[in-house]
C-alpha cells in the first residue's frame, strides 16, 4: 500500500511574489513554496519576498524556501540555509544542481541540516534531485532517498532541471518513481514529485503513493512558469483534481 501522512496529496504551490502567493492561499494550496524561476527550476527568491509571504500565509498552512540550485560549497550554503531558517519557514529545499557524487551531496546536506535545525529544530530540510540528471551532468536521481537518509535530512524530492516542455513522467518511468517513494518510506522519508507536473498528472503521483506533490507551470496562466501568473481558479482546479482521486481510492 502506498504510505500517505493521513492517506492525502499535499498540493505545493511556487509562487514568486505575495500576489502570487494570495493566489495560491485561496486556490488552497497545502504548501506555498516560495521560488524563483529566473534563477533555475529551485531559483532562490530574496529574503524579503519570502518574509512578506510569510506574513500573508495563514497559520494552518506550510511555507517552504529553496536555496537555489546549488553548487558544492557547503560552507556558503549551510550560511544560506541559516538565511533561511530565520524567516520562519517551515521547508528549506536543496538543488542538488552542481554536485555529482552522492558522498558531497551527503556532506553538504548534513550541513545545511546542522545550520538549520541549530535555529530551528523542527524545520524540514528537503533533498532535491532531477529527473533529468543525466542531461545536466547532475547526481542519479534514485540515489535521492539513501542520500537523504544519509544525512538525516526529512524529504527526498524530485524535479526537472530543464524546463523545455518534457516533464518528470518522460525521464523518469513509473517503476523507477514508484522505486523512488517505497525506499524513501522505508528510510522514514516524506516524498515530494515535481517536475512540469499537468493536471491529468496528479492522480498517477497519488496513486505512486507519494506524500507531496509540487506545481508552479500547470497552476499559471498560459501554463507559462516565468512570463505567467498564478491563477487561483487554476490551483482550485489542481486540488479538486486531488480529491477526486482520493475519492476513488477510498
Amino acid at each position: 500500500m502506498p504510505h500517505h501522512c493521513d492517506d492525502k496529496l499535499k498540493l505545493l504551490i511556487s509562487p514568486t511574489n505575495p500576489t502570487e502567493a494570495q493566489e495560491a492561499v485561496e486556490g488552497g494550496a497545502d504548501i506555498i513554496d516560495v521560488k524563483n524561476p529566473k534563477e533555475g527550476a529551485l531559483g532562490a527568491n530574496y529574503p524579503w519576498v519570502i518574509k512578506q509571504i510569510q506574513a500573508i500565509t495563514p497559520k494552518n498552512l506550510e511555507v517552504s524556501c529553496t536555496l537555489g540550485e546549488i553548487p558544492n560549497l557547503p560552507g556558503s550554503i549551510s550560511l544560506a540555509a541559516l538565511g533561511a531558517a530565520s524567516l520562519g519557514v517551515n521547508y528549506i529545499k536543496v538543488g542538488l544542481l552542481g554536485i555529482k557524487i552522492p558522498q558531497e551531496a551527503t556532506i553538504l546536506l548534513q550541513n545545511v541540516a546542522k545550520a538549520s535545525k541549530e535555529y530551528n529544530p523542527t524545520i524540514k530540510v528537503v533533498a532535491a534531485g532531477y529527473a533529468d540528471a543525466q542531461q545536466v551532468n547532475s547526481i542519479d536521481p534514485l540515489l535521492i532517498p539513501e542520500i537523504a537518509h544519509n544525512a538525516h535530512v526529512d524529504v527526498a524530492m524530485l524535479d526537472t532541471a530543464i524546463k523545455n516542455g518534457k516533464n518528470l513522467f518522460d525521464h523518469l518511468t513509473p517503476k523507477q518513481l514508484k522505486k523512488f517513494v517505497e525506499t524513501a518510506h522505508r528510510y522514514g522519508l516524506t516524498t515530494a514529485l515535481a517536475g512540469s507536473l499537468r493536471k491529468q498528472d496528479l492522480p498517477q503521483v497519488y496513486a505512486l503513493g507519494a506524500d507531496i506533490a509540487g506545481v508552479r507551470s500547470a497552476a499559471c496562466t498560459g501554463n507559462d512558469r516565468l512570463n505567467g501568473k498564478l491563477d487561483k481558479a487554476l490551483i482550485v482546479d489542481l486540488v479538486e483534481t486531488i480529491r477526486q482521486a482520493e475519492k476513488q481510492r477510498a
